[in-house]
């Protein structure tokens, strides 16, 4: 190994003498590194008119909390339910969701620290699952489990509370409390416990939970009444209904028809086969968390055609990369890093993914595409970032950077081809839980 030498560091300090660097120097120092680099031309070409526009909702704002992968799979539920009722502008209760998926999650870190509490506290599975033992990250099919158990409530019903605006201070007192208890469980365990005094002790720290969630984030309603008007002025009403009633029955949707596709190419994930990430879900007794592989065309394709058919896109993608928040532009020549700091940062998709120098850490929707000869240009993205940056809270997003920066969508089982739909029926391939497609590693 060898360390830097004086004669290398003046080598180096001479290879800065020229007018290049100082012109460079300059715009960073003034300016900073991005907006120094912002390529111009890349905004102009990057405008908000689409040939297929099917999402004009008011957007929604997670404020500071990681619910993306929420707020982005109720905007698609919510489409259905204004179709349906020829609502405009409705909205769904993520604090409801959220509150059920902290507990569930509580008691998912409860039953693996249970599971693993014969082996080394310097273990990786261990040391993994308490360095974050619940935070606010998930996936679409985290959502349909939720959904599947505990319905789903008008966001009327259970409006946000302090606690879900904000998650941090909510977050930090569960992780202090989860790694306290995991902590006697384990002890309990090395002296020998019976099993059902470890259920029992569970059982009693659940109930300390619940009582949490609700104290910060009110208590979830049993029942409520679904009201509204719709386009016409006309006032509906249908009362007394629970939440599992309200999805199962004036939702006429099938959550279970669609489809997490993602795409990674990469010859460590070969594309149409089943995947499964370890320790990725939210709860014992979830839909289990499956994503099938494909190329990036395809993916587009089975997008497009979702999009044909009015029904927007649930997408996850690695948002911060060449992105304007303020202008609410995600192009892959946004920035020009190259020529600033002449070198090159650029690696392959596939590459870049399992370097984990890029990885899906967002979730949002897409609500159309521009399209010229038959080649999507850009696509219109509902983000939940609140109404004020972009486009009244839309973005753009062109072609090359989805192709870089999108790593999965979810389609309906109509719009995938026969070849995609063969691979649901496959064993899946179990992905180790460092995987940079955890859902739960990512925090979305």
């Amino acid at each position: 190994m060898k360390g830097l030498t004086k004669e290398l560091i003046q080598e180096i300090q001479h290879s800065t003498e020229n007018k290049s660097y100082r012109v460079a120097q300059h715009a960073v120092t003034t300016n900073g590194i991005f907006k120094a680099a912002q390529n111009i031309q890349a905004i102009n070409e990057n405008y908000f008119n689409f040939s297929v526009d099917i999402d004009d909702h008011l957007v929604t704002n997670q404020n500071h909390s990681g619910r993306c992968w929420m707020f982005a799979c109720l905007n698609i539920l919510r489409s259905h339910i204004e179709t349906q009722y020829e609502i405009e502008n409705f909205e769904l209760s993520q604090n409801y969701l959220y509150f059920w998926d902290k507990l569930e999650k509580a008691n998912y870190f409860y039953q693996q620290i249970l599971a693993t509490a014969n082996k080394k506290l310097a273990s990786r599975t261990v040391q993994y699952l308490l360095t974050t033992p619940q935070q606010d990250g998930g996936d679409w099919n985290l959502v349909l489990s939720l959904v599947e158990k505990y319905g789903l409530v008008p966001h009327y019903a259970m409006n946000e509370t302090s606690c879900s605006i904000d998650s941090t201070e909510l977050n930090t007192i569960l992780n202090r409390k989860l790694r306290k208890d995991a902590y006697a469980i384990r002890e309990m365990v090395d002296h020998h416990a019976k099993h059902c005094e470890v259920e029992m002790y569970i059982k009693h720290q659940l109930k300390i939970i619940y009582t949490i969630l609700c104290t910060s984030l009110g208590t979830p309603p049993e029942t409520f009444d679904f009201t509204f008007r719709t386009k016409t002025n006309t006032f509906e009403q249908y009362p007394n209904l629970t939440p599992l009633q309200f999805y199962q029955e004036y939702l006429t949707l099938d959550l279970t028809d669609y489809v997490a596709i993602i795409n990674v190419p990469d010859e460590s994930m070969p594309f149409h086969q089943l995947y499964q990430v370890q320790l990725s879900d939210n709860m014992i007794d979830g839909i289990p968390n499956y994503y099938v592989n494909v190329p990036i065309e395809q993916m587009k394709e089975f997008t497009i055609a979702q999009l044909k058919a009015s029904e927007p896109v649930f997408f996850g993608c690695d948002v911060l990369k060449y992105f304007d928040r303020t202008k609410g532009i995600m192009s892959y020549d946004l920035y020009d890093f190259d020529a600033l700091f002449d070198t090159t940062f650029t690696m392959p998709k596939g590459p870049r993914f399992v370097y984990r120098e890029s990885l899906p850490t967002h979730a949002m929707v897409i609500g159309g595409v521009h399209i010229v000869n038959e080649q999507p240009i850009r696509w219109k993205v509902e983000n939940s970032w609140g109404r004020e940056i972009g486009d009244k809270g839309f973005f753009v997003m062109d072609d090359a950077w989805m192709s870089e920066f999108v790593y999965e969508v979810v389609i309906k089982k109509e719009f995938l081809s026969k070849d995609v739909l063969s691979v649901l029926e496959q064993e899946p391939t179990v992905l180790p839980f460092w995987n940079p497609m955890n859902p739960i590693a990512a925090q979305k």
